[in-house]
């Protein structure tokens, strides 16, 4: 059983940065590939980054890239998400999680088994 714990969200003007970590119980999480999603209002959930397990390889969808970056500490059981020059349509609750059986799949909300549940993240114009 793992339990994910996001937090670090807030109201933020457009082109400043936040940061957002989440925590994770059980021993597994070494293993498991994390992810960050994003849902805003009246839309579906969004894939943002991933990371393996290693931490060796990092994906991120076109939106966030080159603005967003994902990062984990095994030792602390957490991961994070540091976003720079943040935009309007950055809007949503972003939700942590964690894919044990990892398949490839990353961008896919059905590759993962256990979700946080979420933190809020605001930015003005």
């Amino acid at each position: 059983q793992v339990t994910l714990v996001e937090s670090g969200g807030g109201l933020v003007q457009a082109g400043n940065s936040l940061s957002l970590s989440c925590a994770a119980s059980g021993r597994i999480f070494s293993r498991a590939t994390m992810a960050w999603f994003r849902q805003a209002p009246g839309k579906e959930r969004d894939f943002v980054a991933a990371i393996t397990w290693s931490g060796y390889n990092t994906y991120y969808a076109d939106s966030v890239k080159g603005r967003f970056t994902i990062s984990r500490d095994n030792a602390k059981n957490t991961v994070y998400l540091q976003m720079n020059s943040l935009k309007p349509e950055d809007t949503a609750v972003y939700y942590c999680a964690a894919d044990i059986y990892y398949s490839g799949k990353y961008y896919l909300l059905t590759e993962y088994d256990y979700w946080g549940q979420g933190t809020q993240v605001t930015v003005s114009s």
